[in-house]
C-alpha cells in the first residue's frame, strides 16, 4: 500500500501527462542508512512512465519534465527519484 507522497506523485503525473502507463515503486526500504532515508518511508522511487507528451523528446528532456511536475515533492520528503519516462511504443 502506497502512502500519501505517493499518491501525491500519481496525482500529479496523472494530471501531467495523462499516461498510458504509470509504475511507482517506494524503494525507500533498499536505503536504509543511506542519505536522505528517514527511517519513514516514501524517500526513494522508481517511476515508469509511458506518455504521449515524451514522443520526440530526448531522455534527459523527459526527465527534466517529471521533475518540473514534482518540483515540489523532490524540494520535500522524496530524496531520489530513477525515472523511466518512454512515449507510447517505445522500450
Amino acid at each position: 500500500m502506497m502512502g500519501a507522497v505517493a499518491d501525491t506523485i500519481r496525482r500529479k503525473l496523472q494530471e501531467a501527462f495523462s499516461p498510458t502507463r504509470l509504475e511507482l515503486a517506494d524503494d525507500s526500504d533498499r536505503h536504509h542508512g543511506h542519505a536522505g532515508h528517514s527511517g519513514s518511508g516514501e524517500s526513494h522511487f522508481n517511476l515508469r512512465i509511458e506518455a504521449e507528451a515524451f514522443a520526440g523528446k530526448a531522455r534527459v528532456a523527459r526527465q527534466r519534465m517529471v521533475m518540473t511536475v514534482l518540483a515540489e515533492e523532490l524540494a520535500g520528503p522524496v530524496h531520489a527519484l530513477s525515472i523511466t519516462a518512454n512515449a507510447p511504443g517505445e522500450t
